[in-house]
């Protein structure tokens, strides 16, 4: 659910971008027949997840929160990162935030036919609210919970989720920028040769 964090870490290519978005709808093997740069970035947003998976400041993220939670932690985690970055963006991105999302949401709108259903379906959501603006705000954030917790299968505590990151802030603060650290060292590089020729 980190949707933020995928796109600022993700190659600048659109393509790319387009597969961090994908990557939580699209699941399995990768259909050939995407273009290069989607793929690139799908596979690029499950590396992202499986290293947080084994991160030692991720995990510490999890530990911080109520142990009820179970496996929502990371999801809780997920949220609570995409916040912090939205409202430290100008530490790490010479475009401002409002520029930098109405760039996605052109890029989205203009693939609209091509997205995963359910990315689809959330994208006039997604415009309305604005939503990557909007992280910045915990009541974003707590909405968002909310409605997450609504739709899953399991009974879950996600809708607590607020007072969590409140409660731990200070915490979870430091885990995101330790976290940083390790991702831009790790995953953050210029766009790949082939994908800028193509732009």
């Amino acid at each position: 659910m980190n949707h933020l964090l995928h796109l600022y870490l993700v190659d600048p290519h659109p393509e790319c971008r387009l597969g961090a978005l994908f990557g939580d709808y699209v699941k399995g093997p990768l259909d050939q027949r995407l273009p290069d740069g989607i793929r690139h970035g799908i596979m690029h947003h499950r590396r992202l997840d499986s290293f947080a998976e084994t991160s030692v400041v991720f995990r510490r993220s999890r530990k911080r929160l109520n142990p009820a939670l179970r496996h929502c932690r990371g999801i809780l985690v997920d949220m609570a990162y995409d916040h912090f970055l939205a409202q430290n963006w100008e530490t790490y991105h010479h475009q401002p935030l409002e520029d930098f999302a109405t760039s996605i949401y052109r890029l989205l709108q203009h693939h609209q036919s091509t997205l995963p259903k359910r990315l689809q379906a959330s994208l006039p959501r997604m415009l309305a609210a604005n939503w990557l603006v909007a992280l910045r705000h915990i009541e974003h954030i707590d909405s968002v919970l909310h409605r997450l917790a609504s739709r899953l299968s399991r009974p879950n505590l996600l809708a607590t989720g607020k007072a969590e990151i409140l409660r731990n802030r200070h915490g979870l603060e430091a885990d995101f920028t330790a976290f940083m650290v390790e991702c831009r060292h790790r995953f953050q590089s210029p766009p790949s040769r082939h994908l800028m020729q193509s732009r």
